[in-house]
């Protein structure tokens, strides 16, 4: 092979990781809809509260980002418009971002706290109080 350029392949691994790390394997997600990029998450939970920390670089909370919950689902959509400059190279995403995670419980009728920091969504639900069982005697009465 003289005087030939060697190709380089590009591995299609990382992708793959990326593929399979967004929706497997223990979170309880939902796949985003349409051509919405995959928001990365990381849940926590402890105290009496679920909190689902996004990744959302580059964002406007204030008009970019809408958080619904409807049952036991939370959904965090986002938009990022690219800028009109010109650019030599970006890796940056732009367009659709769309997460929907199912919680382990319904999500209860006061609102979600949610904040945006340095780039991360921080989306705090307060797990509702279990209902307490209590151990009752019934009196058995004699027909007739």
């Amino acid at each position: 092979m003289t005087g030939s350029s060697v190709s380089r392949r590009r591995s299609g691994l990382p992708e793959l990781l990326e593929w399979l790390g967004a929706g497997f394997p223990e979170l309880p997600v939902e796949w985003g809809r349409g051509d919405a990029h995959v928001i990365p998450i990381e849940v926590l939970e402890g105290d009496g509260t679920y909190v689902l920390r996004a990744q959302l670089p580059g964002v406007d909370p204030e008009k970019d980002i809408s958080i619904t919950v409807e049952g036991d689902t939370l959904t965090v959509r986002a938009e990022h418009t690219e800028r009109t400059e010109s650019k030599r190279h970006s890796e940056f995403r732009y367009g659709s971002f769309e997460r929907t995670v199912r919680l382990p419980f319904p999500v209860p009728d006061e609102e979600p706290e949610a904040e945006y920091r340095d780039g991360i969504l921080t989306v705090t639900v307060r797990r509702p109080a279990e209902p307490r069982l209590s151990t009752r005697s019934v009196r058995v009465r004699r027909a007739g």
